[in-house]
């Protein structure tokens, strides 16, 4: 019995410690027919070199193969493996829900179109570690298609390198004060996110317990307004390397709202003005100022009013 005792305290001992030096990374994975390319997402979660991981899916009331393929990697791994259904009532809430099924330390997306470098969540989480401060790490990504058609490339030549579009911050490997992102004087301007898409960051947990969950008023955008966000309490790391895939195709979500003219921004404006007013570039201050303060804005119609009668 006492070498039992032993032998159990050791064991708890190590998975402890494991815990401590690995904490758990929930892959979350929102789905919605996505039988098309779905296996290579999961075969990528599966791949992951990262030793503590579970993988949770989401899934918005399927009717193609989506669910026959996903339980069907869900016997291939030894994985935590955990599916759940959700009654689709908007992007965001899919998301939300994935998350708050998820038990991990850690939230690294993956959608069902895209895929991960087998150490994108080892690497990521050497830099999240780092540093207790650290909310969000975000990477480069490489873009998937199956025909380089003119848009694609013109969407990959504008959006490929999204970390240098900022005016005086300058992005490299290692880690920022978020605020530093709020403060630069090309916070407004495009490309708007200036982070990436979903599957191109790691999220601490206590980011959501903190600041709330995915704005799901939002359906092109909600996933950089809760980016900028999280830097106003939060560093954000940066890893100088593509460890994402991100597929574009028609089929995308991001393709479809663009093709219902889905326009955000002011929805978008007005939440920074109400949250992030105090943390940005005096330009971008004032440039929300006169969008909804009322004063401003009783001022701008004024001076409208005054050229249009000379």
């Amino acid at each position: 019995m006492l070498k039992v005792s032993w032998l159990m305290m050791f064991i708890n001992h190590f998975i402890r410690m494991n815990h401590k030096s690995n904490p758990l990374v929930s892959i979350c994975v929102p789905t919605f027919n996505g039988e098309t390319y779905i296996a290579k997402a999961l075969q990528s979660a599966i791949n992951q070199t990262y030793p503590n991981l579970e993988i949770v899916v989401s899934d918005d009331a399927s009717n193609d193969n989506t669910l026959s393929i996903v339980n069907s990697y869900k016997e291939k791994t030894t994985i935590p493996f955990y599916v759940y259904h959700h009654t689709p009532s908007g992007i965001g809430a899919n998301w939300n829900h994935c998350v708050k099924q998820a038990q991990g330390d850690y939230i690294k997306f993956l959608f069902q179109d895209d895929v991960l470098e087998p150490h994108c969540i080892e690497t990521m989480m050497e830099l999240a570690l780092q540093d207790a401060k650290i909310g969000l790490v975000y990477s480069k990504r490489r873009f998937l298609y199956d025909t380089l058609t003119p848009k694609i490339k013109a969407f990959i030549d504008f959006y490929d390198k999204l970390h240098t579009y900022w005016q005086h911050v300058r992005v490299q490997q290692g880690v920022l004060n978020g605020k530093a992102y709020l403060k630069d004087r090309q916070f407004l301007n495009s490309p708007k996110n200036k982070i990436g898409e979903p599957v191109a960051v790691l999220i601490k947990r206590e980011c959501f317990k903190n600041l709330g969950f995915f704005n799901e008023s939002l359906q092109q955008t909600l996933d950089y307004e809760f980016w900028y966000r999280v830097m106003k309490h939060y560093h954000v790391g940066f890893v100088d390397v593509s460890l994402v895939g991100f597929r574009l195709h028609d089929e995308q979500a991001s393709v479809i709202n663009k093709k219902k003219a889905i326009n955000e921004q002011h929805i978008l404006f007005a939440s920074y003005y109400k949250h992030l007013f105090w943390y940005l570039h005096p330009q971008n201050q004032l440039k929300l100022l006169k969008l909804y303060h009322p004063m401003f804005k009783g001022l701008v119609r004024i001076r409208n009013f005054i050229h249009d009668k000379n």
